[in-house]
């Protein structure tokens, strides 16, 4: 994937590596959803090819979609 300084992907990037040592396998995608303490949402996407970032990044805005309009 191109690099991303978002401290946001950055989790999402870290939680794959996490993970990947927790299942003893790769991980394609990570899509982290937050909440804030004052109800703000977020959700962070990664993926380790681009193109599989590019996947992550729709599925996480699809994600971000449903949460803001209370669909989930």
């Amino acid at each position: 994937m191109a690099w991303n300084p978002k401290p946001e992907v950055a989790v999402a990037r870290d939680a794959a590596q996490r993970y990947e040592q927790i299942h003893k396998a790769g991980v394609k995608q990570t899509i982290v959803l937050y909440l804030l303490d004052d109800d703000r949402f977020g959700v962070a996407s990664y993926g380790k090819t681009k193109a599989e970032c590019a996947i992550a990044g729709k599925r996480a805005d699809r994600i971000f979609e449903l949460v803001r309009d209370g669909k989930v």
